[in-house]
């Protein structure tokens, strides 16, 4: 599967000359860290000054995705500004979502177009380090949304630990026991049907080799496809090795201390999910001063409406 997959992806670049959006039998799912989106300063985090975020506007409005899944979001009141903000622009989102977690700075979030049948908000995950508790300080975003009342699926939104380093444990372990919760929710959902239109995506704060990457994508007949959405720039040259990826533009994150240009940001899919992936609508979006709007770039994926 994972093999037929990366055919119709490569194929899928070529044809990245397509603009962008849904039609009608077309769903658009976007990730996005928006870099402290807040209203109101708290614990040494300034609010988001207003180019900033008519920035993050104006790539949303570019995008015009069906759902928005957000981390680094602020606080409830800062998620409904920039939902009324994007409405007054033309973008409307009746149904969103804002779930806390341990952190009290900054949130997970949603905006869709289509409405949220089952919401279960994980903010009080907890995990042991080292024999310390400790907590999922983002919590983890679960939903389920229905489409045009012909097609659903399941989203986790998360954000992983950072790479930041903190005084009462170390952040990889950290990072990957918070990447053993999400996979332990993902194989309870794969179970509950043996088959589930089920996406996770998100801010993993990690490379696609690490541990906590590779925890949440799992293996066998649970493991999720990693979409690796990339630049629509024209690329279109394969793999040098069959066992890499195609050198496709695909950074989502500029860490400024170390110059470095990494893909942290991820969207995965169920197999059952992946039947229905447009290739030609999986982009990372670029655009001149990307960095006006945040330290990451969005991640947009896109799926045929009904299951195949």
């Amino acid at each position: 599967m994972q093999g037929w997959f990366k055919v119709i992806l490569f194929w899928g670049v070529l044809l990245s000359g397509v603009l962008p959006g849904s039609g009608a039998d077309l769903l658009t799912v976007c990730t996005y860290n928006v870099e402290n989106y807040l209203d109101a300063p708290v614990s040494g985090r300034k609010v988001k000054p207003d180019e900033e975020r008519a920035a993050i506007r104006a790539n949303l409005l570019a995008i015009e995705a069906d759902v928005v899944a957000f981390q680094e979001m602020g606080r409830e009141s800062a998620l409904l500004e920039l939902r009324s903000s994007l409405a007054k622009e033309g973008l409307e989102y009746p149904y969103w979502v804002h779930t806390k977690g341990w952190d009290t700075n900054i949130f997970l979030a949603v905006l869709s177009r289509y409405p949220i049948v089952r919401e279960h908000r994980h903010e009080n995950l907890s995990y042991l380090v080292g024999g310390r508790r400790l907590h999922m300080s983002r919590g983890l975003c679960d939903l389920e949304i229905e489409v045009e009342g012909r097609y659903r699926f399941t989203l986790l939104n998360c954000h992983l630990k950072s790479r930041r380093p903190i005084g009462i444990a170390d952040e990889a372990d950290m990072r990957l026991e918070e990447a053993r919760i999400v996979r332990k929710i993902v194989e309870d959902r794969l179970a509950r049907s043996g088959q589930e239109n089920l996406m996770v995506l998100g801010d993993f704060n990690d490379l696609k080799s690490a541990r906590p990457v590779r925890e949440v994508k799992g293996s066998g007949k649970g493991g999720l496809i990693d979409l690796r959405p990339a630049e629509r720039n024209g690329d279109s040259i394969p793999a040098s090795n069959p066992r890499y990826d195609p050198p496709h533009v695909t950074w989502t994150y500029f860490y400024g201390r170390d110059d470095s240009y990494q893909r942290i940001d991820y969207i995965m899919v169920s197999k059952e999910m992946a039947r229905e992936i447009n290739p030609s609508g999986c982009y990372v979006y670029a655009v001149a001063n990307w960095a006006l709007a945040s330290d990451h770039r969005p991640v947009v994926a896109q799926f045929h409406i009904g299951d195949r």
